[in-house]
Protein backbone atom coordinates (compact mmCIF):
# COMPACT_ATOMS: atom_id res chain seq x y z
CA UNK A 1 0.00 0.00 0.00
CA UNK A 2 2.97 2.02 0.86
CA UNK A 3 4.24 1.93 -2.13
CA UNK A 4 1.87 3.20 -3.94
CA UNK A 5 1.15 6.17 -2.11
CA UNK A 6 4.22 6.79 -2.29
CA UNK A 7 4.77 6.55 -5.93
CA UNK A 8 1.76 8.71 -6.46
CA UNK A 9 2.94 11.40 -4.05
CA UNK A 10 6.26 11.50 -6.01
CA UNK A 11 4.48 12.27 -9.27
CA UNK A 12 2.66 14.81 -7.79
CA UNK A 13 5.70 16.51 -6.25
CA UNK A 14 7.74 15.78 -10.25
CA UNK A 15 4.62 17.33 -11.74
CA UNK A 16 5.44 20.84 -9.14
CA UNK A 17 2.54 20.69 -7.20
CA UNK A 18 5.01 21.12 -4.39
CA UNK A 19 3.22 22.38 -0.68
CA UNK A 20 3.22 21.23 2.97
CA UNK A 21 0.83 19.08 2.93
CA UNK A 22 2.35 16.65 -0.05
CA UNK A 23 5.46 16.71 1.46
CA UNK A 24 3.67 15.90 4.71
CA UNK A 25 1.63 13.14 3.20
CA UNK A 26 4.83 11.81 1.25
CA UNK A 27 6.84 11.95 4.66
CA UNK A 28 4.56 10.13 6.28
CA UNK A 29 4.09 7.15 3.70
CA UNK A 30 7.93 7.00 3.96
CA UNK A 31 8.44 6.88 7.77
CA UNK A 32 5.11 3.92 7.17
CA UNK A 33 7.78 1.89 4.37
CA UNK A 34 10.58 2.15 6.83
CA UNK A 35 12.44 4.74 4.77
CA UNK A 36 13.09 7.33 7.59
CA UNK A 37 15.72 9.00 6.21
CA UNK A 38 13.59 10.08 3.02
CA UNK A 39 10.87 11.15 5.32
CA UNK A 40 13.71 13.54 6.89
CA UNK A 41 13.88 15.13 4.44
CA UNK A 42 10.06 15.61 2.80
CA UNK A 43 8.96 16.19 6.57
CA UNK A 44 11.57 18.76 6.35
CA UNK A 45 10.18 21.06 3.18
CA UNK A 46 7.13 20.39 4.49
CA UNK A 47 8.03 22.95 7.58
CA UNK A 48 9.27 25.19 5.68
CA UNK A 49 6.53 25.28 3.35
CA UNK A 50 4.77 26.24 6.07
CA UNK A 51 6.08 26.75 9.83
CA UNK A 52 3.05 26.63 11.62
CA UNK A 53 2.34 23.08 10.65
CA UNK A 54 2.21 21.64 14.16
CA UNK A 55 1.65 17.71 13.10
CA UNK A 56 4.92 18.25 10.35
CA UNK A 57 7.09 18.85 13.77
CA UNK A 58 5.28 15.86 15.67
CA UNK A 59 6.16 13.53 12.95
CA UNK A 60 9.56 15.02 11.84
CA UNK A 61 10.71 14.88 15.13
CA UNK A 62 9.54 10.80 15.63
CA UNK A 63 11.66 10.37 12.23
CA UNK A 64 14.41 11.48 13.25
CA UNK A 65 13.92 9.84 16.72
CA UNK A 66 14.02 6.60 14.40
CA UNK A 67 16.71 7.75 12.77
CA UNK A 68 19.02 7.98 16.06
CA UNK A 69 19.08 11.65 15.87
CA UNK A 70 18.45 12.00 19.33
CA UNK A 71 19.58 15.73 19.63
CA UNK A 72 17.87 16.99 16.29
CA UNK A 73 14.44 14.80 17.62
CA UNK A 74 14.70 17.21 20.86
CA UNK A 75 15.12 20.24 19.30
CA UNK A 76 12.55 19.25 16.73
CA UNK A 77 9.69 18.61 19.11
CA UNK A 78 10.62 21.56 21.36
CA UNK A 79 9.95 23.69 18.26
CA UNK A 80 6.92 22.02 17.53
CA UNK A 81 5.39 22.18 20.92
CA UNK A 82 6.10 25.82 20.88
CA UNK A 83 4.30 25.87 17.37
CA UNK A 84 1.39 23.62 18.29
CA UNK A 85 0.83 26.08 21.65
CA UNK A 86 1.07 29.30 19.43
CA UNK A 87 -1.49 27.83 17.66
CA UNK A 88 -3.93 26.71 19.82
CA UNK A 89 -3.15 22.78 18.79
CA UNK A 90 -3.34 21.44 22.37
CA UNK A 91 -3.76 17.78 21.44
CA UNK A 92 -0.44 17.87 18.90
CA UNK A 93 1.30 19.83 21.52
CA UNK A 94 0.31 17.50 24.20
CA UNK A 95 1.54 14.26 22.37
CA UNK A 96 5.24 15.89 21.19
CA UNK A 97 5.55 16.73 25.25
CA UNK A 98 4.92 12.88 25.94
CA UNK A 99 7.49 11.75 22.85
CA UNK A 100 9.82 14.37 24.32
CA UNK A 101 9.45 12.70 27.83
CA UNK A 102 9.85 9.20 26.28
CA UNK A 103 12.80 10.57 24.48
CA UNK A 104 14.44 12.19 27.63
CA UNK A 105 13.82 8.73 29.32
CA UNK A 106 15.49 6.59 27.02
CA UNK A 107 18.60 8.55 26.70
CA UNK A 108 18.74 7.79 30.79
Amino acid sequence: MHTTQIAALTRLLEQGRDNALLRFGLGQALLADGQGAAAVEHLRAAIVHDPRYSAAYKLLGKALAEQGERDAARRTFQQGIDVAEARGDVQTAREMKVFLKRLDKAAG
